[in-house]
């Protein structure tokens, strides 16, 4: 049993390096077996097709990202110190190129052309985090440890924006202190007290 679930993760691990690599049309089971070691009838054993595949692994995806702002949010009370540790999670992602890049947001550029599954469960995720991080705006206004100037469901989709697009322009440039570049000034109009 226990060896069905590490082979099954395995799947998982090599289909999210596959998507970050080329997209969801970017890979199909014949990469996945020649990467795992197994034949492509094991794959369709745990996943009896890509859909099923890539809709599982955005799930897993984003109840890994509720546990870990669950555990953010018991660990660190201070607003902005949340949006800065989030942010600081995925500077060093980028730099040390253990998740260079959210899984979701390269299937969210491919949105249009995916099956209709896999895009409700990316949609999910990106809900999840929106909602996420308006519960922080909305906390920090009313606490002091943030200066909001708007909604803060408009901020949160905000900052959310500026995250994504500093993951996309590090990318792009092939470098991760872009990423920081690109936050820093965000951070600095969301702390209180900052100079305008």
């Amino acid at each position: 049993m226990s060896n069905l679930s590490t082979t099954a993760e395995d799947i998982l691990a090599v289909a999210r390096t596959l998507i970050i690599n080329g997209g969801y049309n970017g890979f199909s089971y014949a990469d996945i077996s020649e990467v795992v070691g197994i034949r492509k009838a094991s794959i369709h054993h745990h996943f009896p097709s890509k859909v099923d595949l890539v809709r599982e692994l955005v799930k897993r995806y984003r109840e890994d990202g509720q546990a870990g702002v669950a555990a953010l949010e018991q660990n660190v009370p201070n607003a902005l110190d949340i949006l800065k540790v989030y942010s600081t999670h995925w500077s060093k992602c980028i730099e040390d190129a253990s998740r260079p890049y959210c899984v979701c947001a390269l299937l969210a550029s491919e949105l249009p052309s995916l099956p209709p599954e896999v895009a409700a469960e990316v949609t999910a995720f990106f809900r999840f985090i929106s909602s996420w991080l308006g519960s922080v705006m909305e906390r920090g206004s009313k606490e002091g440890t943030l200066t909001l100037s708007s909604e803060p469901d408009v901020e949160a989709e905000a900052f959310l924006a500026t995250v994504y697009g500093a993951m996309l322009s590090a990318r792009a440039y092939g470098s991760p202190k872009v990423f920081g570049t690109i936050l820093a000034p965000t951070l600095s109009r969301l702390t209180p007290n900052a100079a305008h």
